[in-house]
């Protein structure tokens, strides 16, 4: 994976850079932790601009998020809600949709940015906001808000690191498995309880 993310890298420069945390924003297992600290070495042996390469891995975050909205916006709360009342749908009930929309409604503006800093979740969270249509102007300034701290700091990190860089990665690995952990642990308790609540009683 290293190898691949350095010669796109090489061929492409910071439009590379862009390129790869675009396609990590839609597909969360290529690691924004081994992308960023690499380009943040890349620009401190002067191969990459610094702010070039912020700007352009903040730009390619916002522009997978929006495609992930669009997709959200597309299926919409109303056909999540209805697809919740059919029995063979055991990803949520119906309640857990409404209550999925007011906890967004009330804390979206902070999760849309939080969200930016925490693995997975940052590819997530774009799909409620697309579903209850928050205004893209307000999700594309969060977005990069979060994102562009994110960004900031890990490239930040591969600078002073130099050609220690990998530390962060090994650092960073952890953490992301941690979250996939939980996300997985929740996501299945979900599907068992709606599986329980599908299921008649005898």
């Amino acid at each position: 994976m290293d190898e691949w993310i350095t010669s796109v890298m090489d061929r492409l420069g910071v439009f590379g850079v862009g390129a790869l945390i675009a396609l990590e924003t839609v597909v969360p297992p290529i690691p924004s932790e081994v992308i960023l600290p690499l380009a943040g070495f890349q620009a401190h042996t002067g191969k990459l601009n610094p702010l070039a390469v912020w700007a352009a891995a903040t730009v390619g975050a916002l522009v997978g998020a929006l495609a992930l909205y669009a997709l959200g916006a597309w299926l919409g709360y109303r056909r999540l809600h209805r697809l919740a009342h059919r029995r063979w749908f055991i990803i949520a009930s119906p309640s857990d949709v409404e209550r999925g929309r007011e906890l967004f409604d009330r804390h979206g503006s902070w999760v849309v940015a939080a969200a930016r800093c925490v693995p997975v979740l940052r590819s997530l969270v774009s799909l409620p906001a697309g579903m209850v249509r928050m205004p893209v102007l307000k999700f594309s300034a969060l977005t990069l808000l979060g994102a562009g701290m994110w960004n900031a700091a890990f490239i930040t990190a591969g600078w002073h690191l130099s050609e220690r860089w990998e530390v962060v990665q090994r650092y960073g690995r952890p953490i992301t498995i941690g979250v996939v952990v939980l996300l997985a642990l929740a996501i299945g308790w979900t599907v068992r309880r709606r599986i329980k609540q599908s299921t008649p009683a005898t």
